[in-house]
């Protein structure tokens, strides 16, 4: 019989609710506590869920209802409660970007291999249903050459949001757009068609001028399978749009709007392309205009993917090793418009760029 698997969701900021509601509805989960430094914050939230509030995370780690821990906290904080998760024995799931170097990263992965643990990453967006058409159109071979992979993600937010916590404006904190929003899009590129071996990235400020970060990020991208992409990003386009995904080949061109399959054109026309053409809710928010406007379905299948994992002793989903070469990527990016110039992969880490 499956076990019902007990989760603490660790930081009670914006995202947290999304974790926490996922857990709630989902099968075999139960949401236990959460945890956070600032204990009116999370003692409000644990009231609204009516489960145990700690602002200590050592003392929700030895909570032995607890078996999975989804960290939701700022980017930079990361790799040290992942490693005292895994080091008390708990499954992880983490926010993007897993961490901030690829160091920390591959440190994480190795300290929950070793000890049996499962290690997930939320880049949900994956999971939808008209990205999942894609992935199986281009393993069937149906967009012939891959040509182009692109991701335009034009969102808006206003000044507050960078001041509604201290982190959201520090560059160290990977608060920038490319690492804070942009990840998730980036992500579904190099899902999509596969890693990176040239970016060339240039990043600005067009509307935040208090803050010391990108609001805005422009790159260019040379995939190893031989196509290439574009990614633009920024939180400076009132009022924002959908983030729209396009990959096209010499056989075929598919076009993800919001969650939405927007066109879906193949040489090859196939019975099951009409229904391809319907997926996805146009109604649904995703965060276009506002920090909090998206649901949590996406969250969902990923808790529930999980606790299946955990059950049955399988990989999850979203295994973190497999969101290393987006966070790479992201790295290749900040390092090119550091320096002005194109940058190769693989790279090394390079501190400076924070």
């Amino acid at each position: 019989m499956a076990k019902t698997l007990g989760f603490g969701v660790l930081g009670a900021g914006l995202v947290a609710p999304f974790h926490a509601k996922s857990i709630v509805a989902s099968e075999g989960g139960r949401l236990v506590a959460f945890c956070d430094l600032n204990a009116e914050r999370v003692q409000a939230m644990a009231s609204d869920y009516g489960v145990t509030a700690y602002d200590d995370l050592g003392a929700m780690l030895a909570d032995p209802a607890i078996d999975v821990i989804n960290v939701a906290l700022p980017n930079h904080l990361h790799f040290d409660a992942i490693m005292q998760c895994a080091e008390a024995g708990k499954h992880v799931i983490t926010e993007k970007p897993p961490a901030m170097s690829l160091a920390e990263t591959d440190a994480m992965v190795e300290a929950c291999a070793s000890r049996g643990l499962k290690f997930g990453c939320t880049v949900q967006c994956r999971v939808r249903a008209a990205i999942q058409a894609m992935r199986k159109a281009i393993a069937d071979g149906r967009f012939g050459k891959l040509l182009h992979a692109d991701a335009f993600m034009k969102w808006f937010r206003p000044v507050d949001y960078y001041h509604m916590d201290a982190w959201r404006s520090l560059r160290k904190a990977g608060a920038g757009v490319t690492v804070q929003h942009a990840f998730h899009y980036i992500d579904l590129l190099q899902y999509l068609v596969g890693p990176a071996a040239r970016v060339q990235a240039r990043m600005t400020n067009l509307v935040h001028p208090d803050v010391a970060l990108e609001d805005t990020l422009l790159a260019f991208v040379d995939f190893e399978c031989g196509a290439q992409g574009v990614v633009e990003a920024s939180t400076a386009l009132w009022p924002g749009t959908d983030v729209r995904i396009e990959v096209n080949g010499t056989k075929g061109t598919a076009i993800m709007t919001g969650e939405k399959m927007a066109t879906w054109t193949f040489e090859d026309d196939q019975p099951e392309d009409e229904a391809i053409r319907r997926l996805g809710d146009e109604s649904q928010a995703t965060a276009a205009g506002g920090a909090a406007d998206f649901g949590f379905a996406d969250h969902q299948v990923v808790v529930e993917d999980f606790i299946e994992a955990v059950n049955t002793d399988r990989d999850v989903i979203i295994p973190v090793a497999s969101v290393r070469p987006t966070l790479e990527m992201v790295l290749a990016m900040y390092q090119s418009a550091a320096k002005g110039t194109s940058v190769d992969l693989p790279i090394i880490d390079d501190p400076s760029i924070w």
